[in-house]
C-alpha cells in the first residue's frame, strides 16, 4: 500500500475500486445473459451491403490499430515492469518504444475511426439501419482513442511511470488485491482514458461489440467449400 504518499477518499474507492468490479460484473453476466436470451443478435451486424468503399477504407485501419494497441497494452499493464527489466530493457529505450508504438497504434486506429464514423452519419442507408448502441460504440470508442492519445502525447518526456501504479492497480483488480491508493496521484487524463474504457466495457455485452468474443474454432479443420461451374452453365 501507499497510505503513506496517498490519502484515499471515498471516490477513489468508488472509482478504483467499485467501478472496475461493477463493470467485470456486467461484462461477464452481460454476455451470458445476451447469450441466452438473445443467440440470434450475437453479431457484427454488417452494413457491408450498404456500403463498401468507406467501410474497406476505414475498417483496415481500425482493426490493425486496435490489435496493435491491445498488444501494447498487454505488454506495458499485465507484464511487471520488473520482467522488462530482467529482459535487459531500460526505463529509456521501454519508453521510446512505448511512445512511437503507441502513436502509430493510436493515430491508425484513429484514422479508421474517424472514417467509419464519417461514413455512419454522411451514409444515409448506414445511418438508417444504425442502432443506438452503434452510435454509442462509435462515440465511446473515439473518445477512448482520444484520450489515450492524449495521455501519450502528454507524456513524451516519460515523466510519469504508469508501470509502477496503474499497471499494478489493474492486476490487483484482476488478482481481487485491489489497491486505490496506486490510482490517487495519477494525472488525471490517463484516469479520464481509463474511465472511458470502463464505460466502453460496461456497454459491450449489449452492443456489436459481442462478436469480438467469437472466433469460428470450427473454421481450422472444416474441409474447404469447392465451387465447380456445370458444364450447361458455360453457354
Amino acid at each position: 500500500m501507499h497510505a503513506e504518499t496517498a490519502q484515499v477518499g471515498i471516490t477513489d474507492y468508488l472509482f478504483w475500486v467499485a467501478l472496475p468490479y461493477a463493470v467485470l460484473a456486467i461484462f461477464v453476466l452481460g454476455h451470458i445473459y445476451r447469450y441466452i436470451t438473445d443467440p440470434m443478435s450475437w453479431t457484427s451486424k454488417s452494413s457491408e451491403l450498404l456500403e463498401k468503399k468507406l467501410l474497406r477504407f476505414g475498417s483496415m485501419p481500425f482493426h490493425y490499430g486496435i490489435i496493435l494497441v491491445l498488444a501494447g497494452h498487454v505488454i506495458g499493464l499485465l507484464i511487471p515492469k520488473a520482467v522488462h527489466e530482467a529482459l535487459g530493457l531500460s526505463d529509456h529505450v521501454y519508453h521510446i518504444i512505448a511512445v512511437i508504438g503507441g502513436l502509430f497504434a493510436g493515430f491508425l486506429t484513429l484514422l479508421g475511426l474517424i472514417i467509419l464514423t464519417y461514413r455512419r452519419f454522411a451514409i444515409k442507408r448506414v445511418l438508417a439501419n444504425s442502432s443506438a448502441g452503434d452510435i454509442v460504440v462509435l462515440v465511446l470508442l473515439l473518445l477512448v482513442v482520444l484520450a489515450g492519445l492524449t495521455a501519450t502525447l502528454s507524456n513524451i518526456d516519460g515523466s510519469f511511470d504508469y508501470r509502477e501504479n496503474i499497471a499494478p492497480w489493474l492486476r490487483g483488480i484482476l488478482t481481487l488485491r485491489p489497491d486505490p491508493t496506486l490510482m490517487v496521484d495519477v494525472p488525471i487524463i490517463f484516469k479520464l482514458h481509463i474511465f472511458l474504457v470502463m464505460l466502453l466495457f460496461a456497454v459491450w455485452p449489449f452492443t456489436r461489440l459481442v462478436h469480438v468474443l467469437s472466433f469460428p474454432v470450427v473454421y481450422l479443420w472444416r474441409s474447404y467449400i469447392v465451387f465447380r461451374r456445370r458444364c450447361g452453365d458455360m453457354n
